[in-house]
């Protein structure tokens, strides 16, 4: 069996559906499934075990009919059998249909009328609950699998090696994401941590766990958000991960992570290490799992940066 899954979304989307894919898998060992991506959002399979090949296409863009024409004639040369799509959309919809595959699954309402079989859609649920109803109709009812990775053996080898030059291999960490590149502030600046909330974090984790270092993950756009926590917490510690084999690896190591809403938190609940984790406009029980070791802060204004610290210090403390 041949499937085909259309996934918009970022990287975290990409990860919450790897159960779904998972078990797919594990019901039908030899089907052969593909997804279709966002390119950006490609990295997300370095760490899928299920996945045989990553399409990418721009469904944000504005794409021509020709962009659209040369995705159907992707997809219809390929010959799937099945079709997933995760988004409601009249557009994907109508694309599946002209691309004649014989099973067309997808969420009852927009674009529906395309489809040969659909499932309600429940945005109230935990993400991965939602993306795993689209198994109902190929007869998968079984309860959800939890979220996990494959790592490869170079980027656990490299996060090895990286706690020995941080000099934590023994004694244990905890990671900061704080996701506060330029980047992240010009399109998603509800989900921002300001620096200074982190520095009083911080400041009070060293102080009350002199023994225990913290670990700061320093993206692309993290440079003036690292300098300022190393100006006025000279003991923490920075790692650059290069992908997201070697972010994941690193976050395996770890004893606690504080993050914000980001796509490493996905990676930190498949790998079961403990998270707290900062919301601002998301209800964390659509990104967390009900699981002890996973705790979501939700911001009273929908604003990240409208969690006080001694809010996040208390769920360090007491949670």
């Amino acid at each position: 069996m041949r499937v085909v899954a259309l996934v918009p979304g970022g990287i975290g989307d990409q990860i919450l559906f790897f159960p779904t894919l998972d078990n797919l898998k594990r019901n039908y060992p030899n089907a052969q499934i593909d997804v279709v991506v966002e390119p950006q959002s490609k990295a997300a399979y370095q760490v899928s075990k299920s996945v045989h090949e990553v399409l990418a296409f721009d469904f944000k863009d504005r794409n021509s009919l020709a962009d659209w024409g040369n995705l159907v004639g992707t997809i219809r040369d390929r010959e799937y059998d099945v079709a997933i799509a995760v988004k409601q959309s009249w557009l994907v919809g109508l694309l599946l249909w002209l691309t004649g595959i014989p099973i067309r699954i997808g969420y009852q309402g927009k674009g529906s009328v395309f489809l040969t079989h659909t499932v309600p859609f429940k945005p109230s649920q935990y993400r991965a609950e939602v993306y795993h109803d689209l198994l109902q109709p190929l007869g998968i009812n079984t309860p959800l699998p939890e979220l996990a990775v494959n790592v490869p053996k170079p980027d656990i080898e490299w996060a090895q090696k990286e706690q020995k030059r941080l000099g934590v291999d023994e004694t244990g960490y905890v990671l900061i994401n704080g996701c506060s590149g330029q980047l992240s502030q010009a399109k998603e600046p509800d989900k921002i941590y300001p620096v200074q909330n982190w520095q009083q974090v911080i400041q009070n984790f060293q102080y009350k766990q002199p023994d225990m270092p913290v670990v700061v993950i320093k993206g692309a756009n993290d440079e003036q958000f690292v300098r300022s926590l190393l100006e006025s917490s000279p003991g923490i510690k920075v790692t650059t991960p290069d992908n997201l084999g070697q972010l994941t690896a690193i976050i395996a190591g770890a004893n606690l992570m504080l993050s914000t809403d980001s796509a490493a938190l996905q990676l930190s609940v498949a790998v079961q290490t403990y998270t707290i984790v900062l919301f601002g406009p998301t209800d964390p029980g659509k990104l967390l799992p009900k699981n002890d070791k996973f705790l979501g802060i939700k911001s009273p204004t929908g604003k990240t940066a409208d969690i006080s610290p001694n809010t996040v210090l208390e769920k360090i403390w007491g949670g």
